[in-house]
């Protein structure tokens, strides 16, 4: 019989739910075929997103920041999505079926957004003129088509990001050492990976896009896909699954609901008296902070009913329930402060790519299509992990005998990077509206793009150390049953960096311009202050830097009073404690 169980993985299943076999299912080569579809949804996702604004500016003739709030809020729903796809996965589909669904509509999405940018009764007609006012804009239908096939999109990203990566590890025995040492090396490969498409998208579909037609460029994408999924599914027979185990968000309502229902009762002043059914292995020990969630676990006489113990989950939970979402609240401010980088990270996909639209692009007879700048962006990235790998940690491990910095001093550095990233944009801004008033009506003005490689290179830069630094935070510091709502909690911090990025612009713009004064922000940047609003977002940026400096250090000095080793054991009508 252990011979038999040395040969299964405990915890999954093969296709047809028999107990997996580590010698036919499972392994690298199960969890690289799930590596393509993470290709395709990066292809898909970026290449639209870089490139998309000179497309809503110079085909739809919408304004400038309309262009961009339509873009940040693509992106920002797109990583939104991935809650609902994360609960989809635990609580009810699982996560090859989540890949599978969500593929195919994302495929759907990127098929749809071809046929809207080649048929010309999906777009306005063609305009002369450089100032966008004077030009028709795409009617309601246009846009509604528009918004369809970008939505899809954005939906079908929402359920490969919270489940691909997943779905890649659970190839693995954790168990097994040999196994464990794939899962490090498949996510290293992973992030590759995610550079890799990156990387693809901002520069060979991009050219395609402006060159030989956008309807090819998303066609490629559709394909693309398409392949991917028929790879995926050929290794349907080789994967293991894990069962769904249900969503951390409702066990989260759970824990509010008991609390909620128990506001008036008082809680004992020696805890080792509050519920707790999980082993001894399992426990988190009780903590002091945020002590109005205990009452979730205070037994009344509610709990009983005609004189047996009744466990309802929604009116009582264990100590160990609830300090899981004690330990999820306070990763909170830590995540409230890192909002703010995925605010400057969308203006490098938006308004820095308006700015390089109207900037000398030229490399002898060689244009550089203007959402291909975001290279800089992306070979930041690449750079400043190779630097930190082969060099700093080496060093930190011989000066100070660690591995490098800890995950807040990550965010820490991408966080300073970032907002430095955007004083150095305004600078140049200040730069290229002084030549755009020189050059009044000349369309490409006179001034290297190249300008823009400082802001492109330390926000890009600030993302390699934040992305690695929030994603290790969320994962480690949060308990064990909430890996996955610890990752969407990761996520939702670029949802709403994305969705701010589009308040402030409609604040601004509402703010700075009236009928007869374009503001900051308005129909054509040459007309605006773009400057003004990247000083802004420098100030916000260094001001949020201070908050998150102070939310680190609350976070390090907390203190964890631990419970005296209580065993409480339930048996139908009674209540043993046993200490």
């Amino acid at each position: 019989m252990d011979e038999k169980m040395s040969l299964t993985v405990a915890d999954a299943v093969d296709y047809k739910g028999h107990p997996a076999d580590k010698s036919r299912t499972g392994g690298w080569v199960p969890a690289a075929l799930s590596l393509g579809i993470e290709i395709c949804e990066r292809l898909s996702t970026m290449g639209i997103a870089v490139n998309l604004v000179t497309y809503l500016g110079g085909t739809m003739h919408l304004p400038s920041a309309t262009s961009a709030n339509v873009v940040t809020d693509f992106m920002g729903t797109s990583f939104l999505l991935c809650l609902l796809g994360g609960f989809l996965a635990d609580s009810y589909l699982g996560r090859y079926r989540t890949i599978a669904i969500f593929a195919m509509v994302q495929m759907l999405g990127t098929c749809l957004l071809a046929v809207s940018t080649k048929l010309p009764q999906l777009r306005p007609p063609p305009c002369k003129y450089t100032n966008v006012t004077q030009c028709e804009q795409a009617n309601s239908f246009q846009m509604g088509i528009l918004y369809l096939s970008l939505y899809l999109i954005a939906l079908g990203t929402g359920g490969l990001k919270s489940s691909v990566s997943g779905f890649g590890t659970d190839q693995f025995d954790e168990k097994n050492e040999k196994e464990k040492a794939q899962m490090a090396y498949f996510f290293n490969r992973f992030f590759f990976v995610i550079s890799t498409g990156t990387l693809m998208a901002v520069t060979v579909l991009v050219y395609i896009q402006d060159e030989v037609g956008r309807s090819w460029g998303y066609g490629i994408c559709s394909a693309s896909m398409f392949i991917a999924l028929m790879i995926f599914f050929s290794g349907t027979k080789r994967y293991r699954y894990k069962k769904c185990s249900g969503s951390p968000i409702v066990h989260i309502c759970q824990v509010v609901s008991a609390a909620s229902g128990k506001k008036t009762a008082k809680l004992p002043s020696d805890i080792s008296l509050l519920y707790e059914d999980l082993p001894e292995a399992s426990r988190i020990h009780h903590t002091d902070q945020f002590r109005f969630l205990d009452k979730a676990s205070v037994v009344t006489e509610d709990d009983y009913r005609q004189g047996s113990f009744m466990m309802n989950p929604w009116k009582l939970c264990a100590v160990t329930r609830v300090e899981e979402v004690k330990k999820m609240i306070r990763l909170l401010p830590i995540w409230a402060t890192t909002i703010i980088f995925w605010t400057t990270y969308a203006q490098m996909i938006t308004f820095s790519v308006e700015q390089a639209t109207t900037m000398e692009r030229t490399i002898g007879h060689f244009q550089i299509p203007a959402g291909s700048l975001t290279v800089f962006f992306v070979g930041a990235i690449l750079i400043s992990l190779a630097v930190y790998d082969r060099f700093i940690i080496p060093l930190c491990k011989k000066w100070r005998g660690e591995p490098g910095f800890t995950n807040l001093q990550l965010i820490g550095i991408g966080l300073f990077l970032s907002a430095m990233g955007m004083a150095a944009a305004a600078v140049v801004e200040v730069k290229r509206l002084s030549v755009a008033k020189k050059y009044n009506e000349t369309t490409t003005l006179p001034i290297t793009v190249f300008y823009l490689i400082p802001q492109f290179f330390l926000v890009g830069a600030g993302e390699g150390f934040i992305y690695t630094g929030q994603l290790d935070f969320f994962i480690t510091q949060s308990p064990k049953g909430m890996k996955t709502m610890s990752t969407g909690l990761f996520l939702t911090t670029l949802s709403l960096g994305f969705f701010f990025s589009s308040l402030l612009v409609s604040i601004v713009k509402a703010t700075t311009g009236s009928s007869d004064k374009q503001g900051w922000l308005g129909e054509h940047i040459n007309k605006g202050r773009l400057d003004c609003f990247y000083g802004l977002l420098a100030a916000l940026s260094f001001f949020n830097f201070g908050l998150f400096l102070l939310s680190a250090a609350w976070f390090r000095k907390k203190t964890v009073k631990q419970a005296p080793e209580t065993e409480i054991i339930v048996k139908e009508s009674t209540i043993e404690e046993k200490c």
